[in-house]
């Protein structure tokens, strides 16, 4: 039997250290999963983000703010009395964000209750983040959701 001396030291070194660095690149790809932008304007959305922190503080203050729920049916969004569709305008972005292909963006119309759904028939588990940004009397408010769809 031969002893062990620093040649084989050193070789299994290396060996752990190869072996690591393959097992981080093919066990562990999730890493790549959430490498896609947000939205492909991201320089010019950015300049412009003033406007969303204002909106966003505006929503804040509100004492009344629009209701969010799930249920089988989809996601639901509630207003509150005084914005409807004929003083304001409503739409919302709901961003997925480890597949730029799920998402969704529309501008709706409330119904009389003042509340819209997204169709659950939309929606595919996971995490998103709803942007809801509503237009009244020509100010406009936005609120963020992080939403998980099961």
């Amino acid at each position: 039997m031969k002893n062990f001396t620093w040649g084989h030291g050193i070789f299994l070194a290396l060996a752990s250290f190869i072996i690591f660095i393959l097992s981080m690149i093919f066990l562990f790809p999730n890493g790549q999963k959430n490498s896609e932008m947000v939205t492909d304007k991201y320089y010019e959305e950015e300049l412009l983000y003033q406007s969303v922190i204002d909106a966003k503080k505006r929503a804040d203050l509100l004492e009344e703010k629009p209701a969010y729920s799930q249920s089988a049916e989809g996601i639901k969004l509630t207003f509150p009395e005084g914005i409807d569709n004929s003083n304001s305008v409503v739409s919302f972005v709901l961003n997925r964000s480890d597949d730029q292909n799920l998402d969704v963006k529309k501008t709706v119309k409330l119904d009389t209750n003042r509340a819209f759904v997204i169709p659950a028939s939309v929606l595919k588990n996971g995490n998103y983040t709803l942007r809801l940004h509503w237009i009244k009397d020509k100010i406009d408010y936005r609120l963020d959701y992080d939403v998980i769809w099961k």
